[in-house]
C-alpha cells in the first residue's frame, strides 16, 4: 500500500456534468444541525427570562434578591 498518495495527489478535481455546483451558503447549511453551539439559543432565552424577572421585581422593591438566594444563604 502506498501511504503518501503520490498516485492521486495531482489529479484534477472532479466537476459533475449533470449537477450545478452547490453554493457556499447551501453547503454550510448542510452542517448547521451539527453546530458546536447546539442549545446556545435556549440558554440565552432562559437567561433573558431570568433578567426580565429581575428587572420587574426591582421596580417593586429597592433591593432585589435573586430567587435562588431568597433563603439568605450564600448571598452578599
Amino acid at each position: 500500500m502506498n501511504d503518501n498518495y503520490e498516485e492521486i495527489i495531482n489529479l484534477p478535481h472532479h466537476v459533475s456534468k449533470k449537477h450545478t455546483p452547490m453554493s457556499i451558503w447551501n453547503r454550510a447549511a448542510q452542517f448547521a444541525p451539527f453546530a458546536a453551539l447546539n442549545g446556545h439559543n435556549s440558554a440565552l432565552m432562559e437567561t433573558e427570562k431570568l433578567h426580565e424577572q429581575m428587572y420587574e421585581h426591582q421596580e417593586d422593591s429597592s433591593l432585589f434578591i435573586p430567587p435562588q438566594y431568597e433563603n439568605g444563604e450564600d448571598y452578599l
